[in-house]
């Protein structure tokens, strides 16, 4: 049986998508009238075509159903726990408490430089404050779990002191169980949940919200030759099976993030028809996270080879990503990202 895919396409920004909604020719985006579309990419694994949402009753029966049940998901207010989507996008400032991260390694892991840093990203805007130990960047080998907690266990404690919501990066169930009860909000975990066996085991036993992340292989492996069918519907495909997955074993919540893992285990060409296309997971139901900053995308479209030179890169593509409904970005520059939403959206309203 041939499965269909529905991506939002053709979005509206600011006032015009105001008087859109209002004259019913547009649809909002998670129920925000602020952003809305009014065309539809149905998609399968031969071809692809677009039809506007006042021709959706010309389809079959069966695609019609179909798309309907996608676009109540598009359309549906996301609520979570802690997290307000209605002014999007919320940006999530990084903390790596690495010596060795691709970008930022062995800035923020002596003394208070961490818990100081964190104090700034949240005076520029920073929503949600996301904290590792351990680099998962390109080649990178599996940390000792005792050494990653020695290295964000005191940030951790310091932090909770400033009332944010706090995300913690790692991959070990034993890691993640001593960060919630240090009362962390989420848990960010790269490999997708697969790495360790017990996380999906103590995300229920806590009810903590996670993200679901993608990757293909490990941070070691990664990106050693990665090859899809088609990247764009086979992630779309993990992300299905990995939300039936754990339903199956008993977390009925909703709040839960989609990160289709931009750099991780994708080539250039991957990583650009993700970017392009990332409006397909609203179909999911779930907010999506990305987190573009620094990545080598950048250099290998602009040529700039230092990953802390890549910050306009990071910008652009930070915006197109708003304007495609991201709800999350994580991001190393909060302030400067956060001035290019600012003047963006001023622009896009009188």
């Amino acid at each position: 049986m041939k499965k269909y895919y529905t991506r939002a396409c053709n979005f509206y920004y600011g006032d015009e998508s105001i008087k859109k909604v209002k004259n019913k020719t547009s649809v909002p985006l998670n129920n925000n009238k602020f952003i809305s579309f009014d065309t539809l990419e149905i998609i399968t694994r031969d071809n692809k075509r677009k039809i506007h949402i006042k021709d959706i009753n010309l389809e079959n029966k069966e695609l019609k159903k179909k798309i309907k049940i996608d676009l109540n998901l598009i359309k549906k207010k996301k609520s979570f726990k802690k997290l307000n989507f209605s002014n999007h996008p919320i940006l999530m400032g990084i903390i790596n408490l690495t010596p060795d991260s691709f970008s930022d390694g062995g800035k923020y892991n002596k003394k208070n430089k961490g818990f100081d840093h964190a104090k700034y990203l949240i005076k520029k805007g920073c929503k949600i404050i996301d904290i590792g130990g351990e680099s998962t960047r390109p080649g990178s080998k599996e940390l000792k779990k005792k050494i990653e907690w020695k290295r964000v266990s005191k940030t951790l404690k310091k932090i909770k002191k400033l009332n944010s919501f706090i995300s913690l990066d790692t991959r070990k169930s034993w890691i993640m169980e001593k960060g919630i009860n240090y009362k962390v909000n989420l848990i960010n975990d790269v490999s997708g949940l697969n790495y360790d066996s017990n996380t999906i085991n103590i995300l229920k036993k806590t009810n903590i919200p996670f993200v679901i992340h993608h990757i293909q292989g490990t941070p070691k492996t990664m990106q050693k030759n990665p090859k899809y069918k088609n990247v764009l519907l086979d992630i779309y495909d993990f992300f299905e099976r990995k939300i039936n997955e754990i339903r199956a074993k008993g977390i009925k919540h909703n709040n839960i993030i989609l990160d289709p893992g931009i750099g991780f285990g994708k080539n250039l060409k991957h990583n650009i028809i993700l970017i392009r296309n990332i409006s397909l997971f609203h179909s999911l139901g779930f907010p999506i996270m990305l987190g573009l900053s620094r990545k080598r995308f950048i250099k290998d479209l602009s040529g700039n080879n230092d990953s802390k030179e890549r910050l306009g890169g990071t910008i652009s593509s930070g915006l197109y990503a708003m304007m495609q409904g991201v709800q999350i970005m994580r991001v190393h520059n909060i302030n400067e990202v956060n001035q290019s939403i600012k003047i963006f959206k001023t622009l896009n309203f009188k």
